[in-house]
């Protein structure tokens, strides 16, 4: 007793270092591609704002008017958990969590759009409006009004736009520059992406953007819209998406679905152009698989029916988004897209409720799986990694507090960092 004994063994230690040396090259290659969560905050929605209407004021004239609509259409918790059909016990912290969100950050993540939402202008129109918006940008974070992200969408890489999308797109970046940096917080789209070529000639402008301005490599990065299907399945009968990733060297941020051109593209009816039709769905679980594990994140689409007139139309308005953005969270698209205001009250009451609702679930699962106390539900390290995962998105977007969940789990943000795997 006590002694130690050796065990017998086989293989001679040359060995496992042939088999090592032989799968270095693969270790890197999942390193590279696979790095995993950034560890940054997602934000849960992003609002586009045509390049023309954007102002110093947007922000808060978003939140003005979804408050609005909120004590027009649903002045109560009561009410609005009978219009959207929320359990009695999250009515109360939900309708509070929605005001107080609406009031402080109404909106999480802006993209002042001169792609469709702005369309074509002459050249010295459109100069001057990426010149404003980048001097407005860069005032807000100066002076704290900004959104917690921000940015442009630029218009796409295909040959009739082409030039003048990279001439807004360095407007709008060297004007930041001028006024000082680029902000923290800065987010780029580039739309209607069909080649993966078109990716790397958009990482290529970046980095010779940072060239020229002395910047970071890498400092620049971008998202890609998925509108077309050729963004999914090329010619070749290969994934699209998979190497579009790939050809952005590492400098995309997101994935993200755009309902309407990719409905149209595959000959969907205006009417049925939905986030939950099957077309959507398809395209979405593609994303989501060729995204895991490189650290690139995926967004949901938008609604196109909007909550105005009538109460009762509003309520109706009101019920298919609040279902829709569930359905995307159930499905781990943690963002989407808000079209007007109005959308608002219910992006955060459905997100704030999906979280609530999970809350002590997810929180005794950790505890038990961190303590090993057991419970009916034998967790697994990945497992752990996703319930820590859900904490920390209802951390960020103000679904719960910091205290409720280190009092349900004795766990610190780092500690719920470090079980979730992030790595920034």
């Amino acid at each position: 007793m006590g002694q130690h004994r050796t065990v017998a063994t086989t293989f001679a230690s040359a060995v496992g270092e042939r088999i090592g040396a032989s799968l270095a090259g693969v270790d890197a290659e999942l390193a590279r591609r696979y790095p995993g969560d950034p560890g940054t905050r997602q934000p849960v929605h992003t609002v586009y704002v045509p390049a023309d209407v954007f102002a110093a004021d947007t922000l808060r004239f978003w939140g003005g008017r979804a408050l609005a609509a909120l004590d027009e259409h649903a002045p109560d918790a009561a009410s609005l958990a009978a219009v959207l059909g929320l359990p009695a016990s999250l009515a109360g912290p939900v309708h509070d969590r929605v005001r107080a969100k609406l009031e402080r950050e109404p909106v999480e993540d802006l993209r002042i759009d001169f792609e469709d939402g702005y369309g074509p202008r002459p050249d010295d129109e459109e100069d001057a409006a990426a010149a404003r918006a980048a001097r407005l940008v860069a005032a807000m974070y100066e002076d704290g009004t900004a959104a917690p992200f921000m940015g442009i969408r630029m218009k796409c890489m295909e040959a009739a736009v082409r030039d003048r999308g990279i001439r807004t797109l360095d407007i709008f970046l060297t004007g930041l520059m001028e006024a000082g940096g680029l902000p923290e917080g800065l987010l780029l789209t580039l739309p209607k992406v069909t080649y993966a070529e078109q990716v790397a000639a958009m990482a290529e402008l970046a980095g010779e953007f940072e060239k020229a301005r002395g910047l970071e490599p890498g400092r620049i990065r971008f998202e890609i819209q998925i509108e077309t299907t050729q963004a999914i399945l090329g010619a070749d009968g290969r994934s699209t998406v998979a190497r579009m990733i790939d050809a952005a060297g590492g400098r995309a941020t997101s994935l993200h679905y755009g309902t309407f051109d990719y409905s149209a593209s595959c000959g969907v009816g205006a009417a049925h152009q939905s986030p939950d039709h099957p077309v959507a769905d398809h395209a979405k679980a593609v994303m989501q698989v060729a995204a895991a594990g490189t650290g690139v994140r995926v967004s949901d689409g938008s609604t196109n029916v909007l909550p105005v007139g009538p109460t009762s139309q509003v309520h109706a308005a009101w019920r298919l988004h609040h279902g829709l953005v569930r359905r995307s969270l159930t499905r781990a698209y943690y963002q989407g897209w808000d079209m007007h205001p109005g959308h608002l009250p219910t992006r955060y009451a459905a997100v704030y409720a999906f979280y609530r609702e999970g809350l002590e679930g997810a929180a005794a699962r950790l505890d038990a799986y961190v303590n090993g106390s057991g419970g009916d539900i034998l967790d697994e390290p990945a497992t752990a990694r996703a319930l820590s995962g859900h904490l920390l998105r209802g951390l960020d977007c103000g679904a719960v507090d910091a205290e409720e969940v280190t009092a349900l789990t004795g766990l610190s943000r780092d500690g719920l960092e470090g079980l979730a795997g992030r790595v920034g």
